[in-house]
């Protein structure tokens, strides 16, 4: 048994061992297999697998130069010029070497690269980078310039472009490299004539793809930031309306509560009020008491979620006061007419009380309106119009052009979005738009059922009787 423990220790440290030496491999070597390892991916693999160039996008800058009916064909302009660019280097190399053998070949091996660059990328920078070498080894010495020709040096330096602007910058340099390399192979064959040619391609290319590369990081920089622009401020509206929603839904819960608590008032009352009640009536006048209590409770608790949701800097509700309604609404205008802005209001039809709800959202409107108006219209004044309808109350808060110079405001506009929250609350509409004379005017109808006008009316009446019985429940 020790045998066996001592054999099963020693294959152990062996192992141990042999892990430890594998993991010690310099890092030059990880780096050149990693290096290796991205070249495969990048220019080995899948090299020629078909990915065509795209159209314009509709929107290019490009086709609004162009009318309408040639949009389409316009979208196909890249593929169109690649093509053309062919068959003019294929003429001018045809045309400079024609005394020379080989031109045809020549002429074929940078053409056909530009024609496949429109489908296979990848491919095409292989057809040309090895239609260099072909050549030049076939006929080392029948032209000047070597191993690129003027012409050829062209088309490689065009492919190197646009397979970079494509794709990325790590297989840009995969590609830099290996066209350096590829020209040194052959510059070594004829030092005399292939090192400057070699060399000025290194240059030309290394510098050309370095500003692709950096004009593609700016536009890309750029478009990232005008998204982060558009995710920012729709963050911020979802904001702003979320803290506007979540105070309608308070203002809500305070006209609801107001409500239930009187019916439960009432029912509580109501069984004093009778000498010698049936004992159903009493028992159902408990259950609607019962049920007010409850949906006060629940309403509470849905109250408390959306609270739950706020942020932190949102959850601030400030002490618990009365609703403001239209009653208060003289008290809102000596308050804006303090702060500098001229003010007077009309109103029409027969006033009569509304239910809270449509009147705290009116006062609302006109308190924002006012608002707008202060900062954004100093100097001018404004006209506060309501109209009482037997089917609800019109609204038309207007201001005049501003007198002055106008701050550049805080503000995003979302107190326009808190409005139309309120009135479409309500089943009301609201419009806010300029008036021809450079003012600016909300108009709002809120509709009333003529039940709820009267009940209105009677929610300032005292509901409970002299010795009723004990209301601590009652939130």
């Amino acid at each position: 048994m020790t045998d066996t423990m001592r054999t099963a220790a020693t294959k152990t440290a062996t192992a141990t061992k042999a892990a430890a030496g594998g993991s010690r491999q310099p890092a030059e070597l990880r780096m050149a297999r990693d290096a290796l390892h991205d070249l495969r991916a990048d220019l080995l693999t899948g090299a020629f697998a078909f990915r065509p160039l795209p159209p314009l996008p509709g929107d290019h800058r490009l086709l609004r130069l162009l009318p309408a009916s040639l949009h389409g064909p316009a979208r196909r302009l890249p593929h169109l010029a690649l093509a053309g660019l062919a068959l003019l280097l294929m003429f001018i190399e045809v045309v400079n070497s024609h005394s020379s053998d080989g031109s045809a070949v020549r002429a074929l091996f940078l053409g056909v690269p530009l024609v496949v660059l429109i489908f296979r990328p990848i491919g095409a920078f292989w057809l040309s980078l090895g239609g260099m070498l072909f050549t030049a080894a076939v006929a080392p010495g029948v032209w000047v310039a070597w191993p690129w020709t003027g012409v050829s040096f062209m088309a490689h330096l065009v492919v190197l472009l646009v397979v970079a602007a494509r794709t990325g910058p790590r297989v840009s340099v995969h590609m830099w490299l290996l066209t350096a390399l590829a020209g040194g192979l052959a510059a070594a064959t004829d030092p005399v004539r292939g090192v400057a040619v070699v060399f000025a391609m290194a240059v030309v290319s290394g510098i050309a793809l370095t500003l692709l590369l950096a004009v593609r990081g700016w536009r890309d920089s750029r478009r990232q930031v005008v998204e982060q622009v558009a995710v920012v401020e729709e963050e911020r509206s979802r904001r702003t309306l979320l803290e506007e929603r979540t105070t309608i839904a308070r203002e809500l819960h305070d006209v609801v509560a107001h409500h239930m608590s009187v019916v439960a008032i009432q029912a509580e009352a109501a069984p004093y009020r009778v000498q010698d009640p049936p004992e159903e009536l009493v028992a159902a006048l408990a259950g609607i008491r019962q049920n007010a209590v409850t949906a006060l409770t629940e309403l509470r608790r849905v109250l408390g979620v959306v609270r739950a949701d706020l942020p932190g800097d949102l959850d601030d509700w400030g002490p618990e006061a009365p609703q403001p309604t239209l009653a208060d609404l003289g008290d809102l205008l000596e308050n804006v007419r303090r702060a500098g802005l001229e003010v007077e209001s009309v109103t029409t039809g027969r006033q009569r009380p509304l239910p809270q709800g449509v009147e705290l959202s009116a006062y609302r409107i006109v308190q924002e309106a006012l608002s707008n108006a202060l900062r954004h219209a100093p100097g001018a004044s404004a006209r506060v119009e309501l109209g009482y309808v037997p089917v609800g109350l019109g609204l038309r808060i207007v201001n005049g052009p501003p007198d002055g110079l106008v701050k550049a405001s805080r503000g995003t506009g979302h107190g326009l979005m808190g409005m139309r929250e309120r009135a479409a609350m309500l089943g009301g509409e609201l419009t806010a738009e300029e008036t021809g004379d450079g003012g600016f005017a909300v108009e709002a109808f809120l509709p009333v059922e003529p039940d709820s006008v009267s009940d209105a009316g009677s929610d300032s009446v005292s509901d409970a009787a002299p010795g009723a019985g004990p209301r601590k429940d009652v939130p």
